[in-house]
């Protein structure tokens, strides 16, 4: 029998979906039906995969065929088939599809725009800039380490004119060493854990670590899409900054972000944020989307203002595989239930922190 308290969780996650912003189709990310459901349907060259990261059925179609490849390894996440950390990245880039943040910000192009190419996606967005790490530089470590086929070799297709983004392993390795290096070390991990002695729980929780690793690392090295914020209102920035700091807490509790967790974990708002919106009071915003936007700004600001102490703090409770269990669940309440009170969850982490 369900406990209460994980059936209002259910509910609430049920009425959040039915009213925010749109980013599954059938229960899956936005257009997965149309991606390339193995590797021959991209594009090749020379006998060199050559995949469009700047079309968003190709970006999409990486993350198909990693999920793919790395599902059989994944058997410490559980017994669905979407249990896989890596499905969070898919949906969200399905939502930033439907909110219109992969499109030209600066109006320059109709790239990604409904009278222009709806599949395109913007070398001048952030938003996509920001997931390029997290969508290219996985792919090409994940078939360097052999998980797309023997000696499979990558090439990425890129605009002409377009030179600040890398496009094979060599390139990315040498820009980005730390990322390239800690998602290696992710697909390494999977390969090892078939030989884990480790129970099951910790074979989860260790590689949820070098996942959310590697996340965060392509998330540091995203800070080379910064000057493509200045397209942006100081509100859309001001949550994406937001956005990208909540990232820090779920890597601490190496939280699972599988598509059912991820889905349920926050409402996005369905739009970009113009310089007069003020959460939790924007009109054509879901309540949802609306506690979402303040939560994140709540947290963003509470770090600040306390020296960068709450995220230290989050860091220090964070002490064992059990905590980060707790952690995972608490990050959950303070995001979907609007009644959990900011302060609840300081001192809960407080506490946590004094048992550590």
């Amino acid at each position: 029998m369900l406990r209460p308290s994980f059936l209002s969780l259910l509910l609430a996650c049920a009425v959040s979906l039915s009213s925010s912003a749109v980013f599954l189709e059938n229960g899956m990310p936005m257009l997965w039906a149309q991606t390339a459901g193995q590797l021959t349907d991209l594009p090749t060259q020379n006998g060199i995969l050559t995949p469009d990261p700047w079309n968003f059925l190709h970006r999409m179609s990486l993350y198909r065929l990693m999920i793919a490849a790395t599902d059989p390894l994944m058997g410490s996440m559980g017994t669905n088939a979407t249990d896989s950390p890596l499905w969070g990245l898919p949906l969200q880039l399905g939502w930033m599809l439907t909110s219109g943040r992969l499109a030209d910000p600066t109006s320059a192009t109709t790239c990604g725009l409904q009278t222009g190419d709806t599949m395109c996606i913007s070398t001048q967005s952030w938003w996509s800039c920001v997931t390029y790490f997290v969508s290219v530089l996985p792919f090409l470590s994940a078939a360097k380490q052999g998980f797309m086929g023997e000696g499979v070799q990558v090439l990425m297709q890129i605009p002409e004119g377009v030179q600040d983004y890398c496009t094979t392993y060599a390139s990315c390795a040498a820009s980005y060493p730390d990322a390239m290096s800690k998602w290696d070390a992710f697909f390494q991990g999977l390969k090892a854990e078939a030989d884990s002695p480790l129970p099951e729980n910790e074979k989860k929780d260790s590689l949820l670590g070098l996942f959310w690793a590697a996340q965060m690392a392509s998330t540091y090295a995203s800070a080379a899409c910064n000057s493509r914020q200045s397209h942006y209102s100081s509100t859309e920035v001001s949550f994406a900054k937001s956005w990208v700091n909540s990232a820090e807490y779920a890597f601490c509790c190496t939280f699972q972000s599988n598509l059912q967790n991820l889905q349920c974990s926050y409402p996005s708002p369905n739009r970009i944020l113009r310089v007069d919106d003020s959460a939790p009071n924007i009109a054509d915003l879901s309540s949802e989307e609306n506690h979402t936007l303040y939560v994140f700004s709540w947290m963003n600001s509470m770090n600040n203002v306390l020296g960068g102490t709450l995220v230290s703090l989050w860091k220090s409770a964070m002490c064992s595989v059990n905590t980060r269990e707790k952690g995972s669940k608490l990050l959950e309440q303070l995001l979907l239930n609007p009644s959990f009170a900011t302060q609840t969850f300081l001192s809960i982490i407080t506490g946590m922190t004094l048992s550590c």
